[in-house]
């Protein structure tokens, strides 16, 4: 094990501690994109674990957005890659990209209708296959993001939460990464020789969180720390002095 597994599985397995994402006897449906992101989770949850519960179940889910042009070469890279490491998968095809950009959706983003597609889904998988956890590869760069995102275009204050509830407490949404940097998550892969492949959304470079991300890059480049602080002052709200009327 390298130093840099054995430190992400440390912030790792701090998040998880801290906001109790894992138990005894859990089944865990791991969504994977295909990114450097989800395949280091995935690498993660199904290694040694220290300080936490290792899943009874873990299963790893690709949904396959269906963009054109593709002709389900990532469908099959991840397939071999899930029975290369004797993982428990399943490939699921969808219309969700075409759909997120046609006419249909003519009131949400892309990234709005896309995001919540592939959640549905996950969620119908995860009971199918009896897992009451779903877990996501949203990293430290994320939350700080969607704070943003959400302040910026949302007009309120909120974010990613590590932890979070669905249907009545049937399924938990875990984000193991949330105290995690998005650059260590990318080094690792390089470092591991995970089969990362490219986003085949046609907008992915386009998008407001595309925009937030350099926003904040440019902003650490002129002021270091800036990306830290902003993560840190979610712990530090003040609501005496925010306006509620």
């Amino acid at each position: 094990m390298s130093k840099l597994y054995l430190h992400l599985r440390k912030r790792f397995e701090q998040a998880v501690l801290k906001h109790g994402m894992l138990a005894e006897g859990d089944r865990v449906l791991v969504g994977v994109s295909g990114g450097a992101d989800s395949l280091t989770l995935l690498k993660l949850i199904t290694g040694p674990l220290l300080f936490v519960p290792r899943p009874d179940f873990v299963l790893a889910v690709y949904v396959d957005l269906g963009f054109e042009g593709t002709n389900g070469q990532p469908a099959r890279i991840m397939m071999d890659y899930f029975e290369k490491e004797g993982i428990p998968h399943r490939i699921e095809s969808s219309n969700i990209g075409p759909l997120s950009h046609s006419d249909y959706n003519r009131k949400a983003s892309p990234c709005f209708l896309c995001s919540r597609l592939r959640r549905r889904k996950l969620f119908e998988l995860a009971r199918e296959y009896r897992c009451n956890k779903v877990a996501l590869a949203h990293t430290k760069d994320d939350v700080i993001e969607t704070l943003l995102l959400n302040l910026f275009f949302g007009r309120e204050i909120s974010t990613m939460i590590p932890c979070q509830s669905y249907f009545r407490g049937e399924f938990h949404l875990i984000r193991p990464f949330a105290y995690t940097d998005e650059y260590l998550l990318k080094r690792f892969a390089g470092e591991a020789g995970l089969p990362v492949m490219k986003n085949p959304c046609p907008t992915a470079d386009h998008t407001k969180r595309k925009y937030i991300k350099e926003l904040i890059n440019k902003l650490e480049k002129d002021h270091r720390g800036v990306r830290e602080n902003i993560f840190k002052a979610m712990r530090h709200v003040k609501p005496d002095y925010l306006l509620t009327k």
